[in-house]
Order: C-alpha cells, then sequence, then structure tokens
C-alpha cells in the first residue's frame, strides 16, 4: 500500500496572488453546482400538483441533476486533464442553461427527468470537477482554506437563490422562472473565464528527495557506483513510467490500490444515500407541516446562512498545525455530527423547533462539505485528485440517484416524514463511526511505513557512504601501485 499522499507537483504553488481569483470563479462555480439542484426544490409542490405526480415522481428531479452531475466526473476530469479547467466550465455553463430553457417548454416529468436532470446534471458535472481540481494546481500550504472558501458557494448562492425562487415563481410562474434561472447560470461562463492555467514556471520546488524514492537518486549517480541494481531500477521506472503515462493522463485506476482512497470511497458510498435528502425535503416537509410557503422557503435561507459561514470557518480550522496533520479524524465527526442531527430532527416541533435543525444541520452540513474533497486531496495528492474526485463521483453516483427517491418513497409509503430522517441519520451516523476506525487503522500503518521508509533511508546512505569510501581506497592503492 502507498505512503502518505506526496506533495511535491515539480513547482511551487503561487498560494496566492491570482490563485485567490482562482478561488472566486470556483466559489461562483461550486456554488451553482451544489446550490441549483436544492433551490429547485422550492418548485416541487407546484409541479407535483401541475403533472399529478407522487413524492417520490418529483423527487428525480433533483436526483437525477445530482447523479448525473456525479455520473459525468470521469468525462469532466478526462477533459481537464486534456484540455484545461477554463473551456470545461465554459462549456457547462452552457449546458446547464440550455438544460434550464429546454425544460421551460417541458409537457411531463419525463421531459423534466432528461432537461434539468441530464443536460443540466451533465452541466454541472463540467463546472465542479475543474474548479476543485484547480485549487489544488495554486495552493499547498493554504489549501484548506482556499478549499473553505470555495465551496462556501454553496450555501451563498443557496441562501440567494431560496427567496429568490419563490418570488421568481409567484410572479412568473414555474415555466418563467425556469427561463430566467437559464440565464442566471451563465454566471458559470464567468467563473471558467476565471481559471487561467497556473504559471508552473512560478519558482523550481528544491528536490530534497532520498535516494531511495527515485531508485537510486543524485547522490548515487554523483559517486557514480555503476551497480547493476541502481541501473536496473532506473530503467524498470523508466518503462513502466512511459507505459502508465497514456493512462494516467486520462484517469488513473491504480487508485483502487490505494488503502486510503479505498477507506473514503467505501464509506462515502454509504453516506450519500442520506446525505442530500433532508436538504432536499426540508423546504416541503415544512409545508407538510402546515407552514406557509415564504417560512417554508426561508428554512432553506437559514440553512444556508449557518452553512455560509461555518465553512471557511471549517477551512481555517483545517489548516492549523493541530487539526491538519490528523484532518480525516475531523471529518469523521462530521459525517457523525450529520446523522446525530438527522435522528433528533422528528422530535423538532413546529416552526420554531424546524429553525433549531436547520441551524443545526446547517452546521454539520458545512462542516462536512468543507471537508469533503479536501481529506480526499490529502489521501491521494493533488497530482492524482483529478482523477480520484472523478472515479468517486461515477460510483457515488448510484446512492445520489437512488437517495432521494427511495427517502420520497418512504413518505409515501408511511405518509410522514419522520422515517426519512430517521433512515438518513442511520446512513449518515454509520459510516461516520467507520470513518473513525478505518482512519485510526490508516494514521497508524503510515506511521508504520514512514518509520520502515527512514530506515531504509539511513541504511541506504550508509551503504553509499561505505561503497565511497571503497571506491577511494581503491583509487588510493591504484595510485600507490
Amino acid at each position: 500500500m502507498p505512503p502518505p499522499a506526496a506533495t511535491n507537483l515539480g513547482y511551487t504553488p503561487p498560494d496566492g496572488g491570482w490563485g485567490w481569483a482562482v478561488v472566486f470563479g470556483a466559489f461562483i462555480s461550486i456554488g451553482f453546482s451544489y446550490a441549483f439542484p436544492k433551490s429547485l426544490t422550492i418548485y416541487f409542490k407546484e409541479i407535483q400538483e401541475y403533472f399529478s405526480v407522487s413524492y417520490s415522481e418529483i423527487a428525480w428531479v433533483s436526483s437525477v441533476m445530482l447523479a448525473s452531475m456525479y455520473a459525468g466526473g470521469p468525462i469532466s476530469s478526462m477533459l481537464v486533464n486534456r484540455y484545461g479547467s477554463r473551456p470545461v466550465v465554459l462549456v457547462g455553463g452552457i449546458m446547464v442553461c440550455t438544460g434550464m430553457v429546454l425544460a421551460s417548454f417541458g409537457t411531463s416529468i419525463i421531459h423534466l427527468y432528461l432537461c434539468v436532470g441530464v443536460i443540466g446534471g451533465f452541466g454541472l458535472a463540467f463546472n465542479l470537477q475543474p474548479a476543485l481540481t484547480i485549487i489544488g494546481t495554486y495552493f499547498q500550504a493554504k489549501r484548506p482554506l482556499a478549499n473553505g472558501l470555495a465551496m462556501t458557494g454553496s450555501p451563498v448562492v443557496l441562501f440567494t437563490l431560496a427567496p429568490l425562487n419563490q418570488f421568481l415563481f409567484d410572479s412568473f410562474g414555474w415555466r418563467g422562472s425556469f427561463l430566467i434561472l437559464g440565464s442566471i447560470v451563465m454566471n458559470c461562463c464567468v467563473a471558467g473565464a476565471l481559471m487561467r492555467p497556473v504559471n508552473k514556471r512560478v519558482q523550481p520546488k528544491p528536490t530534497n528527495e532520498s535516494p531511495n524514492r527515485n531508485g537510486g537518486g543524485e547522490e548515487a549517480e554523483s559517486v557514480n557506483t555503476g551497480t547493476q541494481s541502481a541501473d536496473l531500477l532506473n530503467e524498470e521506472s523508466q518503462t513502466a513510467s512511459k507505459g502508465q503515462s497514456n493512462v494516467h493522463k486520462l484517469i488513473d485506476i491504480s487508485l483502487f490500490k490505494h488503502r486510503g482512497f479505498l477507506i473514503y470511497l467505501a464509506g462515502n458510498v454509504i453516506m450519500f444515500f442520506g446525505f442530500f435528502a433532508p436538504v432536499v425535503f426540508l423546504a416541503p416537509y415544512a409545508k407538510h407541516l402546515g407552514i406557509d410557503e415564504y417560512s417554508a422557503a426561508f428554512l432553506l435561507s437559514i440553512f444556508a446562512l449557518v452553512d455560509m459561514f461555518i465553512r471557511p470557518a471549517t477551512g481555517f480550522i483545517g489548516n492549523t498545525k493541530w487539526v491538519r496533520p490528523r484532518i480525516q479524524y475531523f471529518f469523521s465527526f462530521a459525517v457523525s455530527y450529520n446523522g446525530v442531527c438527522h435522528l433528533l430532527c422528528p422530535l423538532a416541533s413546529g416552526y420554531l423547533g424546524l429553525v433549531v435543525y436547520a441551524v443545526f444541520f446547517g452546521l454539520a452540513f458545512g462542516m462536512l462539505s468543507a471537508l469533503l474533497f479536501e481529506v480526499l486531496m490529502d489521501l491521494v495528492g493533488a497530482n492524482r485528485f483529478s482523477s480520484a474526485v472523478g472515479l468517486v463521483t461515477i460510483i457515488e453516483c448510484g446512492p445520489v440517484l437512488l437517495g432521494p427517491p427511495l427517502s420520497g418513497a418512504l413518505v409515501d409509503i408511511f405518509g410522514d416524514y419522520k422515517y426519512m430522517y430517521y433512515a438518513c441519520g442511520v446512513f449518515m451516523l454509520v459510516p461516520g463511526i467507520f470513518f473513525f476506525i478505518m482512519h485510526y487503522y490508516n494514521y497508524k500503518k503510515l506511521d508504520e511505513e514512514q518509520r520502515q521508509s527512514v530506515a531504509v533511508e539511513m541504511k541506504t546512505s550508509e551503504e553509499t557512504v561505505e561503497l565511497k569510501m571503497n571506491q577511494d581506497d581503491k583509487t588510493v592503492d591504484a595510485a600507490d601501485g
């Protein structure tokens, strides 16, 4: 299994400068990617009545959109690896706009699945992955903070869109609102224009790599040992690099041998069954309890407002010297905290109780969202992150697709939302406990591997010094002879 993720990018990231403009662009792009499907829930009750469909059927609109966003991850990652982030985001913004405009002429719920769900979802995929990837090329020391600020885009956009959507619906109906939303989402193209590729000549990064990690190394070459083992190791390294370059250029499937990546993937597959449904059904749940439409929409604004402030705060905490070395535990706590919130939600009574739930849920959701991709980058490294996020999203699209409809089916069966929140709580709490246990094991194994690596490096250094001394003795003997 691999050692801790390497941080050697071959250059020194700016950790600032134009990188903050890139963070702002990612803020917009990520904001629309995550907030847009949630904000559309404002129209669910009216569209449900218009097409005479069930809770489960209407939930498929956001579910298909989110699943398409995740399913498009590998395609987006390959395009980013080939063309860079900027053109991919521009195309994504145009796709979401096209999907919303076509959906405004929809004549059936299937039409909305295709236009909003599939076309819009793939457009959001072309916004999300490039924004996540480019931050890792501009930041290293301040990366958790930059990721936290960029992920804040989701609650800010949701906080804005939730009341705006209610106003648009009252003024123009859901068809007119979809047309206007199509024009609003074109701001993703502005975000893409800010994503200028990083200048990798900023400053050569000093290489203090040990001889062991380079399969021979500069020190061994300087003494010119000429040993067959070093030559063979260098040749094998070059051959493997050439043979795998074409595959890794698009997608790095060797990640399925990475211990930390597999832990992350296994927990997330379970977690995503209960990740989005509580947000999707928050406003409909309030309306089900007899709360008026604007107050129900305001719950999303409260949720988004809390989420908005906790994300950069989480990034700041995650960047501290006490948390960052063991940031996976912080992520495990955030997942478990979400589960506890959902399990306690049915105990909330009346509008005030839902406000309290929205506040605590906003804290939990914001912490988790700010750390979601930072911990993946911490596990696999910035160089492999684009491939990693593509593989993760294509696998997660299954639970993302099925989660909200299954939750809606529970509402249809029992006629009550509390069982849906119980189920989501279990789906979040179980992987949270799993993460705590497995990351404890992973950190322990990484410490052991690091100690073994240091021991091998020391042994190699001693052998190199001894070999050099022997060569010097032979040279002296030859000179005397």
